[in-house]
This record gives C-alpha cells, sequence and structure tokens, in this order.
C-alpha cells in the first residue's frame, strides 16, 4: 500500500503470522500490507483474484507499489511459469531499497533477478518516465518493472492497457484521495478489455465508485483478517 508522504520516516519491519514482514506507516497508523499475512493477501488478493496468476503475458498497473510484496508475488508466479511480464506501479513516496530489502529476506522472489535488478535501480541513478517524472526501471529478458515516482491523482495511465490493475492504497479511511470516483473511473480506462481489478477493500464507496466507473463488481472471499475483498472486471 501507499499513499501521500510518509515523512521521512524509517520503519522497522514487522512478521506477520505468514512468516512475511511488512512495515506499519506513522503517518497513516496503517501497515503497508496486510499485518494478518502479507504475503498470503499479495498472493490471493491480487495475482489470483486478478487472474494473473494464469495469464499468458500479463501487463500490471499497480497504485501503490509500498513495499513490493504484489510485485514480489507477482515475479514468483511468472517465474514458476515462464511467462513474460509488464509490471508499471505508480508510487508517490518510496521507501529506502534497504527497506524493501529487509523484508523481502528469506521471502519470495528474495533472489529473482528482477527483483535485484530493481533494487540496483533504485540505490543508483534513476530515469525519467512520462510527465518528466522520475521513474525507476528494470528489465531482465522478457520481464520488466517500472516504478514511477508520481502522485496517482496526476498521472497519466496508458489507456486499455493493463491486463491487471492492483490497487493497493492505504486504506479509504486513512487515505481517501486514492480511492475517490474520480480517480477510479481513471483507473478503469487503463484496464484492457476483460481486464480485472483487484483490491483487498470492500468498502461501500469503492464498489460503487467501481460500478459507476462501467466495471462489473463482485466479492470474493477475504485474506486472512478480512471477510471480503473486491474484483472489477472491464467488459
Amino acid at each position: 500500500m501507499s499513499g501521500a508522504r510518509a515523512g521521512g520516516e524509517a520503519p522497522t519491519p514487522l512478521t506477520t503470522p505468514d512468516g512475511s514482514r511488512t512495515v506499519h506507516s506513522a503517518r497513516f497508523d496503517e501497515c503497508y500490507s496486510s499485518r494478518h499475512g502479507a504475503a498470503t493477501q499479495a498472493r490471493e488478493v491480487f495475482v489470483r483474484g486478478s487472474g494473473t496468476g494464469a495469464h499468458p503475458a500479463p501487463r500490471v498497473l499497480e497504485i501503490g507499489f509500498g513495499l513490493g510484496l504484489n510485485f514480489r508475488a507477482t515475479l514468483a508466479d511468472t517465474a514458476r511459469r515462464g511467462v513474460p511480464l509488464d509490471y508499471l506501479a505508480y508510487e508517490f513516496d518510496p521507501l529506502p531499497a534497504q527497506t524493501l530489502r529487509e523484508v523481502a529476506s528469506g521471502a519470495e522472489a528474495e533472489h529473482d533477478p528482477l527483483w535485484l535488478a530493481l533494487l540496483a535501480a533504485w540505490e543508483g541513478g534513476r530515469g525519467h518516465g512520462p510527465e518528466g517524472r522520475e521513474e525507476i526501471e528494470a528489465q531482465v529478458g522478457a520481464r520488466r518493472v517500472r516504478v514511477r515516482l508520481a502522485d496517482a491523482q496526476q498521472a497519466e495511465f496508458p489507456a486499455r492497457w493493463a491486463s491487471a490493475l492492483y490497487l493497493d492504497g492505504f486504506s479509504p479511511a486513512k487515505n481517501p484521495e486514492l480511492w475517490t470516483p474520480e480517480l477510479i473511473a481513471r483507473l478503469a480506462q487503463a484496464l484492457a478489455p476483460g481486464g480485472v481489478l483487484s483490491t483487498y477493500s470492500a468498502a461501500g464507496r469503492v464498489r460503487r465508485a467501481l460500478e459507476a466507473a462501467g466495471l462489473s463488481v463482485e466479492r470474493r472471499p477475504g485474506p486472512p483478517g478480512k471477510r471480503e475483498c473486491l474484483r472489477a472486471v472491464r467488459p
């Protein structure tokens, strides 16, 4: 999850019940990934819930790169299946590379070449993507990742591009700016026909915004600590 600037905090990783790690944001008083099982949420809500785990060549758009857990879960899946990946994430306030490295220690995709290449780029020089924003990019073979350091509220998203969209900001109660009907409508336009938006949130206002954006919305069983989550498909 991610959102507005965290004020330069240097958080300490916390271990969740499934053995994976997350980090608590003092500003939002909320963890970046589920404290009930960070890796489980990444796999169940995002990789499986969006259909990415069955797609022959996923193109993933993520709002809230955060600790990179969803990216690493996606990396692990594509590595197992031997399929290409194009991953584009938006992150307004990137955490230090050392924090990402600590959270990934001993975890899924820790040694994946693309994850290591991204960490190296994170620590090195940053290029410039669209709108003159900084962008961190890495590519290994047929798998590529780009993290645009931009405010999603102001960003231009690629139209009709994403086979899957991971909406993983801090919760609507804590960071409402990332869950407005206006932003969700723009995100819906970034989905390719048949593309799927997945999110851990099951809030009524989020469901209504997804429906208003023309998406077909369904409730799914939630990960540990959540009764339900949402899946929305662009017809």
